[in-house]
Order: structure tokens, then sequence, then C-alpha cells
């Protein structure tokens, strides 16, 4: 709940890459900071990551997720919204940044980053027929 990682997908939405991390500093602030990089990046999707608790309930967690989104929509038209299951996506961010190699300093810095496209991933292959 300390940070807010971003992720964005290629042009194709075939792959998602991790973006940076915005520290947060309040909702407000935090939704002032996710706006401007929407319209920088001409984001016309937008995926939360919902921490569902391991029974698929929502727990605090997903309630405090939940607010930061109604406050974000208030903010920002002309999106579509989805949201995804989020669950697990902090461990397997950590697995890819140790089949990485990255030092756990640098793993630290980057893991939510790495974690928004884990989500961002799932949603676009949940999305993409099957064939």
């Amino acid at each position: 709940m300390k940070t807010i990682g971003l992720a964005l997908t290629d042009e194709l939405g075939m792959a998602a890459h991790g973006l940076h991390v915005i520290a947060r500093r309040g909702t407000a602030a935090d939704v002032a900071a996710v706006a401007a990089e929407v319209a920088k990046h001409g984001v016309s999707d937008v995926v939360v990551g919902i921490p569902f608790e391991l029974s698929g309930r929502e727990g605090p967690r997903a309630r405090r997720v939940r607010v930061f989104w109604d406050a974000l929509r208030a903010h920002l038209t002309g999106v579509e919204w989805h949201e995804q299951d989020e669950r697990f996506s902090t461990r397997m961010a950590e697995r890819v940044l140790l089949e990485a190699d990255l030092s756990r300093q640098k793993r630290k810095r980057v893991i939510d980053q790495q974690a928004a496209a884990v989500i961002l991933q799932g949603w676009l292959d949940a999305r993409r027929p099957l064939t």
C-alpha cells in the first residue's frame, strides 16, 4: 500500500511491460499522478488489480483499493475500466526478478512495477480468444 505499480501494453495488446512505480502520497495526489500517466500515454483501458483474499472474498486490502478506484473513476472519464484478480502477482513478479538475477535492492525498487505487468498480462491473456 506504499506504492502503485504501473504497466502498459504494446499497441497490439499482446505483451505487458512495467512502466514505473508511483509512491503513494494520499488519494488526491495518487489520483492526479495516475490520471497524468493515463493522459500522457493515451490509455483507453485501465485495469485495476484487486487483492482478493485466498478464499476469493474481498478483505480490507481489496476495500482500500476499491476506495482508490472509485476516486480514480470519478476523476477520469473516457476510459474503459476493468478489474483483475491480483492474487499471487507479487510472488510471480518476484520469481521473474529472481530469474533475471536482480539484486535484492533492485527487486525491492521494481517489484510493484513488475507485479503491475503480471496483472496486466493476466488480463490481456484472459481476453485473448482461444485458438
